[in-house]
């Protein structure tokens, strides 16, 4: 009976610390909290709000939910705000560069349209003034 009591101890004691331990963080989160700054403002610096408005809107507004909860000593909402206006922010630059890397092809795609008709243009017999 003994060692099945020891046998409980050992498992319960630290399965209780460990359960105490995933509560509410005890320390602000402010390594969450500038990472998901820095993220939200690179979005907006890229020009997100015009490509991608709805994610970058989100970004922002948990940025702000998070930074009232930090002012709150909320630290666990805090924490869960940072990372997610982090993660929308990164999905709004990502957006944000997809767009304009589709952008930059289509101009490229155009210009090497006008070239080659240009050239086209400037090869054919009558260009060059020649007469058959």
């Amino acid at each position: 009976m003994r060692t099945f009591a020891l046998a409980i101890t050992f498992a319960f004691v630290p399965a209780v610390a460990l359960m105490a331990g995933c509560g509410t963080p005890q320390q602000p989160p402010t390594v969450q909290m500038s990472s998901a700054r820095a993220s939200v403002d690179a979005a907006n610096t890229a020009g997100a709000q015009t490509f991608a408005p709805a994610e970058t809107r989100l970004a922002n507004d948990k940025l702000t939910s998070a930074q009232k909860a930090m002012g709150e000593r909320e630290y666990a909402v805090a924490q869960r705000m940072a990372e997610e206006a982090q993660v929308d922010a990164q999905l709004a630059l990502a957006r944000t560069q997809a767009a304009q890397a589709r952008t930059a092809a289509d101009q490229a795609r155009s210009a090497a349209i006008r070239q080659a008709v240009e050239i086209q243009r400037n090869a054919s017999p009558a260009a060059a003034g020649v007469t058959q």
